[in-house]
């Protein structure tokens, strides 16, 4: 688990539009992950 002020490491998800976009597409700009738990379970 990274500690605050680390840097996360990269990664590729696709967007709602069925594009790929990196963490490092955003390098420089302020950017808020958001993580939940999967719907219907427990978490």
């Amino acid at each position: 688990m990274p500690t605050i002020g680390e840097l996360a490491p990269d990664f590729e998800l696709l967007s709602d539009e069925g594009k790929k976009v990196r963490l490092s597409d955003f390098r420089g700009k302020k950017v808020i992950l958001y993580f939940y738990p999967k719907a219907g379970s427990s978490g």
